[in-house]
């Protein structure tokens, strides 16, 4: 079975770029201009990608499942 990876999508429009993903999960994101963005936008699983979508305070990350556009967090 081939290994499942994972799509992170930042609505840099919308990020405040409070750092809480880049506190969370520093190797997934990084802040540009002052706003979030994916160092690397397919990856393998991680449940720290969940924590920072979970936590940015505004929603401005989501995390789908890269093979079936599934979003997987924040939970609707």
């Amino acid at each position: 079975m081939a290994e499942q990876h994972w799509r992170i999508e930042v609505d840099r429009s919308t990020c405040l770029g409070s750092g809480m993903c880049t506190g969370l999960a520093p190797e997934h994101f990084t802040l540009v201009d002052g706003r979030s963005s994916p160092i690397t936008e397919v990856v393998p699983p991680d449940d720290l990608l969940i924590d920072a979508a979970e936590s940015c305070p505004i929603e401005a990350i989501l995390v789908r499942s890269a093979d079936t556009g599934e979003i997987l967090s924040p939970e609707p």
